[in-house]
């Protein structure tokens, strides 16, 4: 039976295909960018507090590919000297949780982990946020459309739009196999003017350049 994957995790990873473009089983479909992102949001929390030292990044346990966006993050942030504060929530309480720990471990900043859940739940880690007075990051632009400062990602409604073309090529007999694992090309950066304000943060003329949107 064809199985088609829409956004989820690294699927090379996983170890459910053999490669993206070779697939070589009955799994194909469209792998998100959790890891390639996740040095971007860095540097773009950095942009909005240059004075950054310690970031948290929120990750779901339960979400096999919380470990490529952490990995990547810890990466640059070490170069950056920045202390990466990784923090789990798998639950509303979870999340409550998580970030009174960011508090008492003095995050600057948080990086949200591209999961279901964290969508779901987008409202309230907004409002968390906002009421701790951490700015923050996710890939979602749902995210900045519901009060989150800043979403640097994927548009997922193109994607699942994307995602419905590559089964209407297995419906017409192609196989898995030999449909190579897509990525999405277009990234896009929503920031909220709202947010920035209320957190007294300068959004730089570069910044508001790249921004695809500003929610005022």
């Amino acid at each position: 039976i064809p199985i088609v994957i829409v956004s989820g995790v690294d699927p090379v990873e996983a170890g459910w295909v053999k490669s993206l473009a070779h697939p070589g089983g009955n799994i194909t479909g469209m792998s998100n960018l959790g890891g390639e992102v996740g040095p971007k949001h860095l540097e773009m929390l950095q942009a909005m507090a240059p004075r950054l030292t310690r970031v948290a990044v929120l990750v779901n346990p339960a979400n096999p590919g919380r470990t490529a966006l952490l990995k990547a993050v810890q990466a640059v942030a070490a170069k950056a000297n920045v202390t990466v504060l990784p923090v789990e929530a798998k639950n509303p309480q979870g999340i409550e949780s998580a970030f009174s720990t960011m508090v008492k471990e003095k995050a600057g900043a948080v990086i949200i982990e591209l999961d279901a859940h964290f969508i779901q739940q987008r409202r309230q880690i907004a409002e968390l946020a906002a009421k701790n007075r951490l700015p923050s990051i996710s890939t979602f632009r749902e995210y900045a459309e519901d009060g989150g400062l800043m979403s640097y990602g994927q548009n997922l409604a193109d994607q699942f739009r994307h995602i419905a073309g590559i089964v209407g090529k297995i419906l017409k007999g192609a196989k898995p196999a030999d449909l190579p694992v897509e990525q999405s090309t277009k990234l896009e950066l929503f920031i909220n003017r709202k947010t920035a304000n209320a957190l007294k943060l300068n959004i730089s003329k570069e910044m508001l350049m790249r921004a695809d949107k500003v929610i005022e």
